[in-house]
């Protein structure tokens, strides 16, 4: 057959049809199923729910009737789609932990928090609840448009009159085709409060908004959203996230155990999931120090009990709990809404302006129906009134006219009355003729009078519309007003960082001569007696040894100054944990320090403060004293410390408050005091001034604060070592040769000098990886002069290789690792030494 015999034939081209089909599918899609309007906050299937609910007369005052009548109903009329579509819809709206403030009340099993499902339609049953007649009030006045439904024998509302902003209320959620809604709920109290002064000052700000009314999201879950950062920015932008946890309680018990306790949860959380998660966690040994998991909700609320070990942190195994498991979730904020039919992104301020605006015509165009109604009724009164001020006129008109349109017709012309008035007349009963009804005629005539005056000046009058919103807004607000259930916490984090899962404990961390670091805890350690063999404190290669040893905590930061005087930066944490006698990992695996330079300085810091300063001093005796806030934000590559010279190390770093007295000492037994002030503050890059000036073959190996009251101790490299009274060392002018003060053997040099109170230990470790922790109150208070006294007993070719200084602990009475305790340290001690060499000042 020709194409010219085929007149139902047309050629199309196939991508354009496909073009056009599916963008008239996705705006069906969008508009006609996925988003909530902007005005009432509904898609159409739940408007469509509410308007049968209301047109079969199942308002909150009457008896429920079966979900199965509501939904056919809606169905048949309204929504052409499956019956359980519209059930699942009408169960969410009657779910308290779905809908902050629900529209549907509803009597049965409606699921769970568990994630129960609801009972079929057939056993459920349904009526509007209280709050939801205010989002019909006024239908029936004109109020809002109607239009056809799908079959053209029905019609249904355009959208709702919303007597409260339900957008920002009940929030809602939905897919669309290349876009997607999610709007928290919200306190119904501040979110009137936000429009109530929005209708006083158009100019409001956002900021303003959430200072003083809508503070935030508001869940009928409850929780807590850590922060306001992102509701701002969600307030702000249309889109945003907030961090949402649960309401954990901590129960202490007294066989000292400890519960976490579980009242509130997420939005959206189902709680049967969360808390085989949490079993399945423990399971996998994923989080440790759980002893029992039990769910005890039952109908006065909800209560998860999570008991733990008597050794378990609750702080980290919650902290945990919130990083690995849904008591905390990330609700994810797009306030997109339809807009005269068209979907846009909003912010919460736009949002209350839509709905404001929506308000104002809904109350013109109520207004406008009762001025309409009144004027019609005034007009048949006044007919009324013309008919008894001429009362025998009129009957005996009536009495002589042979049909109803002939007295009709009389009155109208006799008396000028309207075909209306005239009606009226003929139908009015002979009762209304007595004096008291016609008093009552002409009361109600004057009342309707003053009212259309009233209605009148609120159409004409803008300020007068806006009074009657507040004052309909305020009433809704004291009749269904509660108190807000989700917290808003300050912290302002987005996440839980890894130092709240790390308990914060004494550690000491340790860093051999060849780069290789650990961490342990500090009570590893056991003090010791003077004198004591020590235990093996870490394993080391033959040709290795530890050459740095910190005590701090795992919250700390640890900065690690290298030779070349760049700085490197970690938390005590994150220095990986080994037994007692591991060797620990390469520096450069943690830190990028590269291949030519070594750490050579470590210092604790735990917060960075502009009134505090880092000491510098080089291995030629340099000084220099830097703000400690230039070192706040350490790249991961490091930053330049200090700026060195020509064959000059950096030896040791010290944190300051500007006003301590420095002490510098060398290999060679000589010491320098002076005041740190009287080296200038300076940039990172710069070099630094003269600190001490060092004789032949002699360099520094120790820079300490030194305050009133404390003493200096010396240690030498054959592990001997005294105790000395700070006040034997004057202060002087920095730049001076120093004061001789260690009287050393041969092939005998000091290994450090140490500022120290007698509150502390002492930790003396050998080249061959060999520790022991003494009280530093146990070695002798000797001269300036003495040589001291043993400390640690050496093995032959051993030599004492670093001395750091611990916290004092206790003695371990059970403690018998020192065989040789009773062993009497000899105290070295010689006579005469020339001691009070001259100080030379100078640069």
């Amino acid at each position: 057959m020709a194409d010219h015999e085929r007149p139902n034939v047309q050629e199309i081209n196939l991508g354009q049809e496909m073009r056009t089909s599916f963008l008239d599918y996705a705006m069906s899609v969008i508009v006609s199923r996925a988003l909530p309007d902007v005005r009432d906050g509904m898609k159409p299937v739940h408007r469509r729910i509410l308007y049968a609910m209301n047109d079969l007369g199942m308002h909150a005052d009457k008896a429920y009737k079966k979900s199965a009548r509501i939904v056919g109903e809606v169905i048949g009329k309204y929504h052409p789609h499956g019956d359980s579509a519209v059930y699942e819809a009408m169960v969410r709206m009657a779910q308290d932990f779905s809908y902050r403030y629900m529209l549907v009340d509803g009597h049965g099993n409606f699921g769970s928090v568990d994630g129960d499902s609801a009972a079929a339609m057939r056993y459920t049953e349904a009526r509007m609840s209280k709050i939801s007649m205010e989002m019909l009030r006024d239908i029936n006045k004109d109020t809002i448009d109607y239009t056809e439904n799908y079959d053209g024998t029905e019609h249904e509302p355009v959208v709702f009159p919303s007597r409260f902003p339900n957008l920002l209320v009940n929030g809602g959620a939905g897919i669309a085709v290349g876009m997607a809604t999610n709007i928290p709920p919200h306190n119904l109290g501040e979110t009137i409060d936000a429009v109530l002064a929005l209708s006083k000052d158009p100019d409001i700000t956002i900021h303003e908004l959430m200072e003083s009314y809508i503070h935030g999201p508001d869940f009928p879950t409850a929780g807590e959203i850590l922060g306001r950062n992102g509701i701002r920015k969600a307030y702000e932008t249309g889109k945003g996230s907030v961090t949402v946890r649960a309401k954990v309680d901590v129960e202490e018990h007294a066989n000292g155990k400890s519960s976490l306790i579980v009242t509130e949860l997420p939005y959206q959380v189902n709680k049967a999931k969360l808390v085989e998660k949490i079993a399945e966690l423990v399971r996998d040994k994923r989080i440790e120090g759980i002893a029992d998991l039990r769910d005890e909700s039952d109908r006065n609320g909800m209560r998860v009990v999570i008991e733990l070990r008597r050794d378990a942190n609750s702080s980290i195994v919650l902290n945990n709990l919130y990083k690995q498991s849904a008591l905390q979730t990330t609700f994810g904020i797009n306030m997109l809404a339809l807009v005269n039919g068209r979907p846009q992104i909003l912010t919460v301020k736009q949002c209350l302006e839509h709905y404001l605006e929506h308000q104002r015509e809904i109350v013109t165009r109520r207004t406008e129906f009762e001025l309409r109604k009144a004027q019609a009724r005034a007009h048949i009164l006044e007919g009324l009134r013309i008919a008894l001020d001429n009362l025998d006129n009129v009957i005996s008109l009536i009495r002589n006219s042979q049909t109803t349109d002939t007295a009709k017709n009389g009155l109208m012309e006799q008396f000028e009355l309207t075909d209306k008035q005239a009606q009226a007349i003929l139908d009015m009963r002979l009762q209304r003729l007595t004096g008291l009804e016609r008093d009552k005629i002409n009361n109600e005539y004057d009342d309707l009078l003053q009212q259309i005056d009233e209605l009148k000046a609120i159409l004409a009058d803008d300020e007068k519309l806006l009074e009657i919103i507040r004052e309909e807004l305020i009433a809704i607000k004291d009749k269904f007003n509660d108190n807000r259930r989700t917290e808003i916490v300050s912290g302002g984090i987005d996440s839980i960082e890894d130092e709240d899962l790390i308990p914060e404990e004494n550690i000491v961390i340790t860093l051999t001569h060849h780069g290789y670091v650990k961490r342990l805890p500090a009570s590893t350690y056991r003090t010791q007696k003077r004198g004591g063999r020590g235990i093996q404190g870490m394993g080391t290669n033959d040709d290795d040894f530890v050459e740095h040893l910190v005590s701090t905590s795992t919250h700390d930061t640890v900065l690690f100054f290298t030779n070349k005087g760049k700085v490197y930066r970690a938390k005590g944490y994150e220095i990986p944990e080994f037994s007692r006698t591991a060797k620990g990992i390469p520096i450069i695996n943690l830190l990028q320090v590269a291949k030519e330079e070594w750490i050579n300085a470590v210092i604790t810091v735990s917060e960075y403060s502009s009134d505090h300063f880092l000491f510098f001093t080089t291995k030629h005796g340099i000084c220099k004293r830097t703000s400690l806030s230039q070192f706040a934000n350490i790249r991961k590559g490091g930053l330049i410390a200090v700026g060195l010279r020509e064959e000059d190390e950096l030896i040791s770093v010290q944190m300051t408050d500007g006003k301590k007295d420095m002490m510098i000492g060398t290999k060679t037994g000589y010491i320098i005091r002076f005041p740190e002030d009287e080296v200038r503050e300076m940039g990172r890059n710069a070099a630094g001034v003269r600190g001490i000036a060092l004789r032949d073959d002699d360099d520094v190996v120790s820079m300490e604060i030194l305050d009133e009251g404390m003493h200096v101790l010396h240690v030498t490299n054959n592990g001997t070592g005294k105790r000395t009274p700070e006040e034997q060392y004057r202060v002087t002018k920095r730049g001076g040769k120093g004061i001789y003060t260690c009287k050393l053997s041969e092939n005998n040099n000091v290994v450090a000098v140490k500022a120290v109170t007698g509150d502390e230990d002492i930790m003396l470790i050998t080249a061959a990886g060999v520790l022991i922790r003494i009280p530093v109150d146990s070695i002798s208070q000797t001269g300036r002069n003495a040589q001291g006294v043993r400390l640690i007993r050496l093995q032959e070719d051993e030599e004492v290789a670093t001395v750091a200084v611990a916290e004092q602990e206790e003695d371990d009475p059970e403690d018998d690792s020192t065989e040789d305790n009773d062993w009497e340290a000899r105290a070295v001690t010689d006579g005469d030494h020339d001691t009070d060499n001259a100080q030379e000042n100078g640069e």
